[in-house]
């Protein structure tokens, strides 16, 4: 999965140390948790387009979400 393809979207919530987020169909995803035709959702450093990407599942990504609303990353 070519990750550069893809429309990303930058955090509103960041200033210069911005994230972005795209969802993307599994298919041909070698991610194995995802469930054929499941929607992935992507996650990469802004600064740094082709460098490493986080791949949640919509479980995994609903449970990021709350625990950033949370506070649980805070540091």
């Amino acid at each position: 999965m070519d990750s550069r393809t893809h429309q990303w979207k930058k955090s509103s919530r960041s200033d210069t140390a911005c994230v972005e987020v795209t969802a993307v169909d599994s298919g041909g995803s070698s991610h194995d948790k995802a469930a054929e035709g499941e929607q992935l959702f992507l996650l990469r450093d802004s600064k740094n387009p082709d460098g490493p990407v986080l791949t949640f599942t919509p479980a995994e990504w609903h449970a990021f979400v709350a625990g950033v609303k949370d506070g649980e990353f805070d540091i």
